[in-house]
């Protein structure tokens, strides 16, 4: 295989941007065919692609060589199921499921099927977030002990789809702050041995929309997440995705889509600093915004290509998830919980 042919689940503002990312970005990718949703006619015209009329249509398609699910989490696992039962690879939109059970089928399914199952943690793939990567293997700052990290969106209840409103898909912990909890794994290396929690809704959603969380890792290890879609404008600088890092040695303080500066022997250093997003003037498909999706699908392409599997896995996937169910455990129970929760 020199060529991987590619069909879209999904045809909202994530599947749009997967698109672009694909069709501009890439190389070794093939855009071939959309289903799903009410903009997957316009999304198809714009991209050069068929529209087909069911799942199983797109799946036996015989030059569909794999799929990007952007569905909501709540459809994921009878879209990957039935994906790996064609023996398609699949790129999968963060949350990878709203149950660890869900998971851990998908993830099971696509091992049988002997097809790659990728999830998309994008912070991954952010250039400030992999300098910062490289500064922590590399033990500049020493032994990780603490991590406090932010994602505050302002206003996010009005930014996010009408469906993430919905009970089904959880909340915007299990939606969202997955990406945080992800980064976290990957800062420290580290699994998550317990959760505390406290979940709140804004009066008549019935999704979680803030939480605040304590984690205790692996190695005695300890981070905190503020993770809020309700602060009201005009919001706290650079709390997007924010993370102060503590050492035995140094720190480091990162702003993903701004300035990573570390301070060693009592001097701070900026090491990195991503260019601005221009929303008004470049739109959703800012070059500095697509970075991350480019390098991400091009990861996803490379991996099909040469038969191995993709630097950020189902598992991967799943483990975020179990954090983000067992804070909601924690928080209607009023407790820690204690991971690997009972399945």
């Amino acid at each position: 295989m020199d060529e991987v042919r590619i069909g879209i689940i999904g045809s909202g503002f994530m599947g749009r941007t997967h698109a672009e990312a694909f069709a501009k970005y890439t190389r070794g990718g093939r855009l071939v065919g959309v289903y799903g949703g009410s903009r997957s006619e316009e999304l198809a015209r714009d991209y050069s692609m068929n529209v087909e009329q069911s799942l199983t249509s797109l799946l036996e398609r015989s030059d569909v060589d794999a799929v990007l699910i952007t569905t909501p989490q709540n459809v994921h696992v009878e879209q990957v199921i039935e994906a790996a039962r064609h023996r398609k690879h699949v790129l999968l939109e963060k949350p990878m499921g709203v149950t660890l059970e869900e998971c851990r089928a998908m993830n099971n399914a696509c091992k049988d099927a002997g097809v790659n199952l990728m999830v998309g943690f994008t912070q991954r793939y952010r250039r400030g977030n992999i300098e910062a990567k490289k500064i922590i293997d590399s033990e500049q700052i020493g032994r990780i002990r603490m991590i406090r990290e932010t994602m505050i969106v302002v206003d996010g209840s009005n930014a996010y789809p009408a469906w993430q409103r919905k009970g089904e898909n959880r909340g915007t912990l299990l939606g969202y702050g997955v990406h945080s909890i992800d980064r976290i794994r990957w800062f420290t290396g580290n699994e998550v041995q317990s959760v505390m929690a406290h979940c709140v809704s804004p009066e008549g959603v019935e999704a979680e929309y803030s939480t605040m969380l304590f984690l205790r890792l692996t190695h005695d290890q300890s981070a905190s997440l503020l993770c809020d879609m309700e602060c009201p404008a005009p919001g706290f600088p650079n709390s997007g995705f924010h993370s102060w890092i503590i050492g035995d040695r140094g720190i480091i303080d990162l702003d993903a889509y701004g300035e990573l500066r570390v301070g060693i022997n009592g001097t701070w250093e900026q090491v990195f600093r991503q260019a601005p997003i221009d929303w008004q003037k470049e739109g959703k498909f800012a070059p500095a915004r697509m970075q991350s999706y480019q390098d991400q699908n091009q990861e996803f392409i490379d991996s099909i290509l040469e038969q191995r599997q993709p630097a950020v896995t189902g598992l991967d996937g799943e483990k975020a998830v179990e954090v983000a169910l067992a804070a909601y455990e924690s928080s209607q129970l009023q407790r820690s919980v204690t991971l690997p929760l009972a399945v």
